[in-house]
């Protein structure tokens, strides 16, 4: 069976569509931050970025699915919380096979490459090299010989990334780089980040199995827990220090009304960072912390 015969269903299962509320997110703070620098916003270049950045966040789930189903990773979790972690596991219970997600991934890729380069064409060139360091980052996640997710680097990788997601809503609508375009996106990428730190509690015991280390796996579950706490403190730190030095406005201190929550998810994993299968109340509110993060910080940039 060819990808085109698998029924739309499962293809967007193959994406893990529950996790692509991080990237709406990304897009709309990137777009806030524009539109809080007085450019006009252009909603077609809006919706077709926010398009190419989802068909990003899929490509490299179907990717990463890929890759785990080779490793073994995927095949080898047993104390996964679905559908936090683990993968989307169709590929375990042979409802898709490899070639079958090897291609989607591919035809994700090509038309994403294909858009990228429209949209960089409509708007600035240096779309273009942002592009190219997603797509790069993207691979090297997941595929070999990087694989960085199994060298204790995806979690940098994943926050890097999504920094990168609010930089390029942002240039679409200025059409140019500009340095402050970081200022916002850094604490929710870093946010990002804790994400896929948390969701490697459970998959730790498999995933050391078959030879991915991730950071859990490297540092043991008490000190990536205390890594954790120290991310998700930063993140907030870093946006109350951009404020204070007036690289944000004062309403952008909307962002920092998520720090309890971040607070009480760093206690709840520290405390339970031993028993991964009383994890999934925190890793639901690590991606609420995240969200919530990206959507007060933005109304704090446009509403003054």
């Amino acid at each position: 069976m060819t990808v085109q015969k698998i029924p739309a269903l499962t293809l967007l299962q193959m994406t893990r569509p529950g996790f692509l509320i991080i990237t709406v997110m990304a897009c709309l703070l990137g777009i806030a931050n524009a539109a809080a620098h007085q450019t006009h916003i252009d909603g077609w270049h809006a919706a077709f970025s926010l398009a190419l950045a989802l068909m990003a966040h899929a490509s490299a789930n179907v990717l990463n699915d890929y890759a785990d189903a080779l490793n073994g990773a995927d095949a080898a979790n047993t104390t996964g919380i679905y559908p936090f972690t683990g993968g989307a596991g169709l590929i375990q219970r042979q409802i898709v096979n490899l070639p079958q997600t090897r291609q989607l991934y591919g035809v994700l890729a090509a038309v994403l490459m294909a858009g990228g380069i429209w949209l960089a064409a409509r708007t600035t060139p240096e779309l273009f090299v942002l592009g190219f360091i997603g797509l790069f980052l993207a691979w090297a996640y997941s595929a070999p010989p990087l694989a960085l997710m199994c060298r204790g680097l995806g979690e940098a990788t994943v926050a890097v990334c999504w920094t990168l997601v609010c930089v390029g809503a942002d240039m679409v609508q200025r059409q140019h780089f500009a340095l402050d375009m970081f200022f916002p996106a850094i604490s929710f990428g870093l946010l990002i980040g804790n994400i896929l730190l948390i969701n490697g509690f459970p998959d730790a015991p498999s995933d050391a199995q078959v030879g991915k280390n991730t950071l859990v796996v490297q540092l043991g579950t008490h000190a990536a827990a205390r890594v954790y706490a120290w991310v998700a403190n930063g993140a907030h730190a870093a946006l109350w220090a951009w404020i204070y030095v007036k690289a944000l406005p004062p309403s952008a201190a909307w962002g920092l009304a998520t720090w309890p929550l971040a607070l009480w998810a760093s206690y709840a994993l520290v405390r339970h960072a031993q028993t991964a299968q009383q994890l999934r109340p925190v890793i639901v509110l690590t991606i609420a912390t995240a969200c919530l993060h990206a959507g007060l910080l933005a109304v704090g940039l446009v509403v003054k």
